[in-house]
């Protein structure tokens, strides 16, 4: 019997605890999952749970010390923790999260004991480690010469779910997505020099891209690139880039708020108990006895036929609606009405979208040829969601690797090896988790970043 302890069951846990838990008597594991609150899909699954706070040194001692393997599903910042019990009773750890400095500190003591620590081994990082490191292995042990690689991930609403003219819906934490880009200039390299865009311009400097029977998205730069160049082995490559992806419109919508400084987390509102939407907007604003969306848009420039207009409006930001938070930043105001508008209602399906592009010149013909790389997932429903799926499945079959022995590597690593991405993605498609690839010459083309 093999203890399996996993800490956290929220929103993206659900395909991990049930895949988990339908193997269990299989492979003779014992499964315990623990949370600040009360799980009602552990105890449907009959898993052992007990409510536990993670700060809770002794509590969480006493659970790590039975476990054979720990897998934590909690908010980033509380993996240190974990990691502190883990080292000191010599478990091995998985998570999807990426790897922080605090874990990378502790590699040689991983490294003594034996153990595992594998991390980012969830959708984006994780799926997109995986997806990409099996092409560019590829596109090398055939001897090509890889010119450029290219890499986005959205999480977005399912077209059959996309009923709001922002074409979005949360299916993850709010938060993230208002603070999306913030903490310094996104970093990437093109054609061997390194470039950088400033937040102020990150939702202006966009990218389209085009995935058969879905259509268009947009795409804007994540804040570092450069870091996966070592990660994937890409030190001679001269572009790389990684962003995020969304449905066209919404990034000239969102500067917006960027511009106007609605996404500001450094300083908190005077009086915003008292404030409405309304006021929050102009605030931002000069005086003038101009009404406040025409201020707007003419501090912003929006022409008044302009598709930006119909989704600001339709938010609710001109609403004289108390916001309703004693103490809040920009940033926390805006989550706040985003988790409302953009909220996936148990009735709603997400979809998970990532694509990749390589560019290689041809060993044998001298070709320079595009190769792309696309996955779609589509949600059952508000719970059983795309993101929780591609979060907690690569995770799921990681541990299950792990566990029967058929992952051994010990030290601290991420799923850029081909023993540990190529059975993961080889079992994915299962369900349903497939990417589709398709490849074409190019003649005369540049990159247009």
């Amino acid at each position: 019997m093999k203890n399996i302890l996993i800490f956290g069951a929220g929103r993206s846990s659900v395909f991990l605890l049930t895949y988990l838990a339908e193997r269990a008597s299989k492979y003779h594991w014992h499964i315990k999952v623990v949370d600040a609150e009360e799980s009602e899909l552990a105890r449907s699954l009959k898993l052992a749970f007990a409510i536990l706070n993670v700060r809770d040194e002794f509590a969480r001692d006493q659970e790590v010390r039975e476990a054979d393997l720990v897998i934590s599903m909690l908010p980033a910042r509380f993996h240190k923790l974990v990691m502190q019990s883990c080292l000191k009773y010599s478990k091995s750890l998985f998570t999807a999260s990426y790897e922080s400095k605090e874990i990378q500190q502790v590699e040689d003591e991983v490294k003594s004991k034996g153990l595992l620590f594998l991390n980012e081994c969830g959708l984006d990082p994780g799926l997109d480690h995986m997806s990409a490191m099996r092409v560019i292995n590829q596109i090398k042990q055939e001897g090509h010469q890889l010119e450029a690689f290219e890499s986005f991930t959205g999480g977005l609403v399912a077209p059959e779910s996309d009923d709001n003219p922002w074409h979005y819906k949360f299916s993850w934490n709010p938060r993230n997505v208002v603070l999306a880009g913030q903490g310094g200039p996104a970093k990437f390299i093109q054609k061997g020099k390194v470039k950088y865009i400033p937040y102020n311009r990150l939702f202006r400097r966009t990218e389209l891209i085009n995935i058969d029977d879905y259509g268009w998205f947009e795409g804007y730069a994540n804040r570092d690139s450069l870091s996966y160049i070592d990660k994937y082995g890409l030190q001679e490559v001269p572009t790389v880039f990684r962003g995020t992806l969304r449905r066209p419109g919404f990034c000239k919508a969102w500067n917006v708020f960027v511009q106007l400084g609605a996404t500001s987390d450094d300083h908190y509102i005077d009086n915003v108990e008292d404030m409405t939407y309304r006021e929050f907007i102009n605030s931002f604003l000069y005086y003038h006895p101009a009404t406040v969306d025409l201020k707007l848009y003419h501090s912003m420039q929006i022409p008044m036929d302009s598709e930006i207009i119909p989704k600001l409006e339709w938010l609710g930001i001109f609403d004289n609606r108390k916001i309703g938070l004693k103490r809040a930043t920009p940033a926390q105001v805006m989550e706040k009405l985003l988790s409302e508008k953009w909220q996936l209602m148990p009735e709603d399906k997400d979809m998970i979208v990532m694509w990749h592009k390589f560019e290689y010149l041809d060993r044998d013909t001298k070709d320079k040829v595009e190769k792309n790389s696309s996955l779609v997932v589509i949600g059952e429903s508000g719970e059983k969601t795309a993101m929780a799926k591609t979060v907690g499945l690569p995770l799921a079959v990681a541990a299950k690797l792990f566990l029967t022995d058929k992952l051994n590597h010990r030290g601290i690593y991420i799923p850029t090896h081909p023993d540990i991405y190529e059975p993961i993605l080889d079992e994915l498609e299962s369900f349903g988790i497939k990417f589709t690839e398709t490849e074409k010459k190019l003649v005369g083309q540049e990159d247009t970043f």
